[in-house]
């Protein structure tokens, strides 16, 4: 039995509540993984109880608050409760963010079980085989999801998470983000827009370790945070062909290149073939599963093109079947502009 529903209490009355029986499984937590940014996300949260979001769901055009929790259940059910006055949009969008809707796993699962799957290393067919209830979310919120990304561009993993967390709190001391319902202690809202534009500009150095290039990134994305909403709103999941024409328009905006686009739209839209071009260790990483030896982001891109259409669910894979990237030196040192 999992630990999320051996003696938890109850949650207090939620003011939407949904049981959801999947047709296929669901593994709640792995599927959401993506979307925590580290233990300690202010806006994402494991716990015994369940995996804990907190949202602004967009309801008759504004951006409204909620806080949703869902919990795995007995045959593969899952409960959704919700809290704020954006509750039910936040339990209406459940299925999305556990990726129900996306059938592109039974043709991924179609290919294994041809003659492409001896393709596969065999590493990535046993972590298949052993996470059945995997799935691609679609978070929507895209523009929030481009400003956690855009505080991992080109820092080191602490500096990301750091950068994130006190994001969230600054905002939350410009304009309040108390989290409706009974959350866990620290959880917030995502940073609305317009507070985000009233962080003072050193506070951005000095207490959230961004650099001066992703202040400038991340504050063009909040600029156009309404637009770039409205843009991932109209804008289908788990459709290839969709990911790819929203890609082209977001690399419109300063700052924001192949990478930031690709890592945002898989968390927003499922995006089950845009491959993280231009990551520090993905390439590397690929190249050495599928051939012992590193590549470059071209050669990636000709490993994985036999899985055309499902080349982010074998990068997925690649991280659950536990290799670890080969190192040949120190690792990063983290930039700090606090000292110049």
């Amino acid at each position: 039995m999992s630990p999320w529903h051996a003696s938890a209490a109850e949650p207090a009355s939620p003011d939407a509540l949904r049981v959801l029986r999947p047709p296929v499984p669901v593994d709640v937590a792995l599927t959401l993984r993506p979307l925590q940014r580290g233990t300690a996300d202010p806006t994402v949260r494991a716990t015994s109880q369940g995996v804990w979001l907190t949202r602004r769901e967009r309801v008759d055009g504004r951006p409204l608050p909620a806080t949703l929790l869902l919990q795995p259940g007995p045959e593969g059910t899952v409960t959704v409760r919700a809290w704020g006055p954006a509750a039910a949009a936040a339990a209406g969008r459940a299925e999305a963010l556990l990726g129900l809707p996306d059938d592109g796993w039974a043709g991924f699962d179609a290919l294994l079980a041809g003659g492409a799957g001896r393709a596969l290393p065999a590493p990535l067919r046993e972590a298949r085989r052993r996470t059945p209830g995997l799935r691609l979310p679609g978070a929507g919120a895209l523009a929030a999801q481009l400003m956690t990304v855009v505080l991992e561009q080109k820092v080191t993993h602490d500096q990301a998470r750091h950068g994130w967390r006190s994001l969230v709190r600054l905002a939350h001391e410009v304009q309040d983000a108390t989290a409706p319902g009974p959350v866990p202690a620290g959880m917030l809202l995502p940073p609305a827009p317009e507070a985000v534009l009233a962080v003072p500009s050193w506070q951005w150095h000095t207490r959230a370790w961004v650099q001066p290039a992703q202040q400038r990134a991340l504050l063009e994305v909040v600029r156009r945070a309404d637009a770039v909403d409205r843009l991932g709103e109209a804008t289908p999941a788990w459709d290839p062909a969709a990911a790819a024409g929203l890609a082209r328009t977001l690399l419109r905006i300063p700052g924001i290149g192949p990478w930031t686009v690709a890592e945002a739209l898989q968390r927003s839209h499922g995006a089950a073939d845009l491959v993280s071009v231009g990551d520090f260790h993905v390439a590397h990483l690929v190249g050495q599963v599928f051939t012992g030896s590193r590549t470059d982001d071209a050669g990636m891109l000709r490993l994985l093109a036999p899985w055309a259409g499902h080349r982010q669910r074998v990068v997925r894979l690649i991280g659950l079947a536990g290799i670890r990237k080969e190192r040949f030196g120190a690792r990063m040192a983290p930039t700090d502009m606090r000292r110049f």
